[in-house]
């Protein structure tokens, strides 16, 4: 879809208007709301799966569910609840969004706590969930008690990307909107904030999107070097993926000790490396406790990211459209075309909005990471922050999920406050 024609078919006002020109002067925010309002998201490609969407019941296990991603190779699935199936009752079926990512995570963090025995000189990580049954076994329905799953916030085809960005903007952890079908609630397919970005692009030259993607990102509040989370490259893997868990962060710098210069980064889609290569992943003194013994603690960051670059095919040899289309189609847990971690997504303070968005769609990331001339580390830009600068200020309270994400959330002890979803203690 050629977003340019938006303004010429549908009459949507996107400039303020004033003076002698007989028209009522439009707020700027509103003319945007209306411009967006115009764009269906059925219209943005590859949100429709071709095959039905993979999706994990409340009651399955935890190392069922990590075996079922890991060998469909899908990120991450909708949580299905139980469904009235003589009545056909749909409401409360889909209950919240598991990712393949968190619940290995999760399963790191527990492993801390238990003794494993065997006979075995060596544990794999699935070998390690077989041998550990209160983690292994454990529910999923049960770990909204220990972490938050991620939000589920569905949209239908018919709805327009307006709405998407208001998801986006409003619920800061929400990375991606599934989309239902009107009929009966089932999942169709994801919208990624990288295809939103994509799409965005696409109205580059019109003047309510150069307004805002011609700024240099110094201009956005984007350097917080005092702020943004980072580990050194001598640090072990363990304390790397402890940052991760801890921050609820999607990744995280790493950087040279003595010169703070940026060397890569560790993201939490790379955890499947723990399943794929299991010298990362490996028991070395059986009867003592897991965090003594596992090779992913003694590994460091900077060994790992060398192994990545081992096991992962260099992305260096697909072009971008292939990268941008990958980011916008399945939720796919190997994607070859991420950058390999030891060459993250980088630009300077002194570059544009747009300049930023573009080096993203063409390297598939998720985020940049702002560097200066030394190779220092500056601050870190994410999509999220992206499409947050293209969201019109007026919120919209009506979009809160639904009811059955909210009772899900309560039988977890945890609700939505002011966008923000809040554990009680």
């Amino acid at each position: 879809m050629d977003l340019r024609k938006v303004e010429e078919n549908e009459g949507v006002v996107t400039s303020t208007l004033g003076g002698d020109g007989g028209k009522c002067e439009v707020d700027s925010s509103r003319a945007l709301q209306s411009f967006l309002d115009h764009i269906p998201i059925d219209t943005i490609p590859g949100i429709r799966n071709s095959s039905p969407v993979l999706e994990i019941k409340s009651d399955d296990c935890v190392q069922d569910a990590i075996s079922l991603l890991y060998d469909k190779n899908v990120s991450g699935a909708p949580i299905v609840g139980n469904v009235n199936s003589d009545l056909k009752e749909f409401v409360d079926r889909d209950i919240g969004f598991i990712e393949f990512s968190s619940m290995v995570l999760w399963c790191l963090e527990e492993f801390d706590k238990v003794k494993v025995e065997s006979k075995n000189n060596y544990l794999g990580f699935l070998s390690v969930l077989e041998q550990t049954s209160k983690i292994g076994r454990t529910k999923i329905g049960e770990l909204a008690k220990s972490f938050l799953w991620e939000p589920f916030f569905p949209v239908q085809a018919a709805d327009s990307l307006f709405h998407v960005l208001m998801l986006f903007s409003k619920h800061h952890r929400l990375k991606i909107v599934p989309v239902v079908e009107s009929s009966n609630s089932c999942v169709i397919g994801f919208i990624t904030q990288s295809a939103v970005l994509q799409l965005l692009l696409q109205s580059s030259g019109l003047e309510w999107f150069d307004q805002i993607a011609e700024k240099a990102l110094r201009e956005f509040g984007f350097m917080n070097a005092g702020g943004f989370v980072h580990v050194f490259a001598d640090q072990s893997l363990a304390d790397a993926l402890h940052v991760l868990w801890e921050k609820q962060i999607d990744r995280v710098a790493v950087v040279e000790r003595k010169t703070a210069t940026l060397m890569g980064c560790v993201r939490c889609s790379e955890v499947y490396l723990l399943l794929e290569d299991e010298s990362i992943f490996n028991s070395r003194k059986i009867r003592e406790l897991m965090g003594n013994t596992c090779n992913f603690r003694c590994l460091t960051i900077d060994e790992f990211i060398k192994k990545s670059n081992a096991v992962r095919s260099d992305p260096g040899t697909n072009s971008s459209a292939e990268k941008a289309r990958a980011s916008i189609g399945a939720l796919c847990l190997k994607n070859e075309f991420l950058p390999q971690m030891g060459t993250p997504t980088t630009n300077r303070k002194t570059d544009t909005l747009k300049q930023a968005m573009e080096n993203l769609v063409a390297s598939g990331s998720d985020c940049t990471f702002l560097v200066n001339q030394s190779g220092q580390l500056e601050g870190v830009v994410t999509l999220g922050d992206i499409i947050s600068e293209f969201s019109p200020p007026c919120m919209d309270s009506r979009i809160d999920g639904g009811g059955f994400f909210k009772s899900a959330l309560e039988q977890a002890g945890c609700h939505v406050e002011d966008g923000m979803m809040i554990r009680k203690h």
